[in-house]
């Protein structure tokens, strides 16, 4: 690795979406740093990446806390390369009734889907902005849109997100970075879903749930999209999703 090498960070690199992502972008020649809280996770990703001839580098980070996501950042310019893509996909979905919700779950969601957002958009938006280029994407969902019965404390933070992405887009675009909030609408290809859903995990046969790696170039695509035509949000769902 040398410091001319382009960088994505994917913060929130799980197995599914996340993991997807990175893979993507490293077969673009993107050093791929790759993030969540425990480090050891991460090391069946990074080596598919390398044997896959890619180079990735994992890193241990609470998003929810500033002075982890400030070194995080700092190290990644510092030993791997200039970041050209940030990728926040860090995934709260919690589902209680409105009366069983308690203080420390509303919270922890909050912290996770949206004081996490905050803490990476800015120290991207830090970075590229000397720069005058780059990408920052934050994942949105269903309830980036529309609240629903059991999730006003995953709903609250999505849409919080998603205001968070409106102001970064309208401050940061006209100095050249472009700041995406792509809207996931639809069960997604898991080890979560098939487990826990099995009805609904049966409609991957029919296409049915989203294809994480068919996210992924959606990801890569708004990264290549020109300037003169950006896309700040758009969504993506199975064929049959009901919407």
């Amino acid at each position: 690795m040398t410091t001319q090498r382009k960088a994505v960070l994917v913060v929130g690199a799980g197995d599914a979406t996340g993991g997807e992502i990175a893979k993507r972008f490293a077969r673009e020649g993107f050093v791929a740093c790759v993030a969540r809280r425990n480090a050891e996770k991460l090391k069946p990703l990074v080596d598919s990446i390398e044997q896959a001839g890619g180079s990735a580098r994992a890193f241990g980070c609470d998003a929810r806390i500033e002075e982890q996501v400030i070194e995080m950042f700092a190290t990644i310019e510092r030993e791997v390369g200039p970041l050209h893509a940030v990728i926040f996909n860090i995934g709260a979905n919690v589902n209680f009734s409105i009366t069983e919700t308690t203080e420390r779950v509303y919270r922890k969601v909050w912290e996770m889907a949206t004081l996490a957002g905050f803490l990476t958009g800015r120290e991207a938006a830090k970075v590229m902005l000397p720069r005058g280029q780059g990408t920052i994407i934050f994942t949105g969902a269903t309830a980036s849109l529309r609240g629903g019965k059991g999730f006003s404390a995953f709903a609250g933070a999505k849409f919080a997100l998603r205001a968070l992405a409106q102001s970064m887009a309208r401050e940061l675009g006209p100095q050249g970075i472009h700041v995406a909030h792509p809207i996931i609408d639809g069960a997604i290809d898991t080890a979560f879903i098939r487990d826990n859903f099995p009805e609904r995990y049966a409609q991957k046969e029919q296409d049915g749930i989203l294809n994480p790696e068919h996210i992924a170039d959606s990801y890569w695509q708004l990264h290549c999209q020109p300037r003169d035509s950006w896309t700040h949000e758009l969504d993506l769902r199975p064929w049959m999703e009901t919407f």
